[in-house]
C-alpha cells in the first residue's frame, strides 16, 4: 500500500471527502490548501492527528507557490492526489488574459511542476500513485466554461501520455472524472437548473464527493495495479 500521500486542495468538498476516506484507510496524508483555512481546520478535527504528516499553504496560480510547496514537503511522497482547481464561468471572448494565466498555471504548469519534482523519487523506489481530479468537460467542453474545459482536457492528455512515459518504472498514472457532484462549486446554479441537468442523468441523481472519493481510494490501492492511463468516469452515466 502506498503510505505517503499529498492531496492538493485538500480544503475543498471533494478534496476533504478524499482526505477524510484515504486517512481512514491508514494512509499518512500531506495536506495542502490555498484560501480557506476555516474548512482545513474543520478536516484536521476529523482526521486522526496521527495521520497528518504535514499542512502546507500554498497558491499554485503562480510559479512561486508551486516550487514553494514542493521545498517545504519533509517526508517522501508516495502518491499524489491533484484536486486543486476552480471553474471560471462567463463568455470565452470576455475572458481576461490574468484569468487565462491563473486558470493555465493552476490546471497545467502547477502539477507539471510539482509532478516533476515528486517523480525523481518515485522512480527510484520503482513505484508511485497519480491521480487527477478533472472533469467530464475535459472530454466533451461546455459552453461558457471553456478555459476550464480547456485545461481539464490538458491534465486528461497529461495523464494518458505520462502514464506511458512512467509505467515501466511502477508508477501508476490515472484520472478520476466527475460529472455533477453535489459540491459549493455549484451553489451558483438554481434549483430549476440543478433539476434540469439532473434530469439528464441516468442515475437520476447528483454524484456526492463520497462517490469521487471512493473512485480515488481504489486507484490509490493495490487493487487497481493493472489500471494505467485511464480517465475514469464518475458521472452516474451524463456525459
Amino acid at each position: 500500500m502506498m503510505k505517503n500521500v499529498l492531496i492538493l486542495g485538500a480544503s475543498g468538498d471533494i478534496g476533504r471527502a478524499i482526505a477524510k476516506q484515504l486517512a481512514d484507510e491508514g494512509y499518512q496524508l500531506i495536506l495542502h490548501y490555498f484560501k480557506n483555512e476555516t474548512s482545513m481546520r474543520q478536516l484536521l478535527e476529523y482526521i486522526n492527528e496521527e495521520r497528518v504528516l504535514q499542512v502546507l499553504q500554498a497558491d499554485l496560480t503562480r510559479d512561486e507557490g508551486a516550487k514553494t510547496l514542493c521545498e517545504s514537503v519533509l517526508y517522501q511522497v508516495d502518491g499524489i492526489v491533484y484536486v486543486s482547481g476552480t471553474a471560471h464561468i462567463g463568455l470565452f471572448q470576455d475572458t481576461e488574459e490574468d484569468i487565462m494565466d491563473k486558470m493555465l498555471h493552476l490546471h497545467v504548469k502547477s502539477p507539471w511542476y510539482i509532478t516533476q519534482h515528486f517523480l525523481h523519487q518515485m522512480i527510484q523506489k520503482q513505484r508511485g500513485k497519480i491521480i487527477f481530479i478533472t472533469s467530464i468537460w475535459g472530454n466533451v467542453g461546455a459552453s461558457n466554461e471553456v478555459i476550464y474545459s480547456s485545461v481539464k482536457g490538458a491534465q486528461n492528455s497529461f495523464v494518458r501520455a505520462l502514464a506511458k512515459e512512467v509505467g515501466p518504472s511502477g508508477i501508476s498514472v490515472n484520472a478520476v472524472s466527475p460529472g455533477f457532484i453535489d459540491t459549493k462549486m455549484n451553489t451558483h446554479l438554481e434549483a430549476a437548473e440543478k433539476a434540469q441537468i439532473i434530469s439528464h442523468i441516468p442515475l437520476n441523481r447528483a454524484g456526492m464527493t463520497d462517490d469521487v472519493a471512493n473512485a480515488v481510494s481504489f486507484l490509490m490501492s493495490d487493487k487497481s495495479n493493472y489500471i494505467q492511463g485511464e480517465v475514469m468516469n464518475i458521472s452516474g452515466g451524463w456525459s
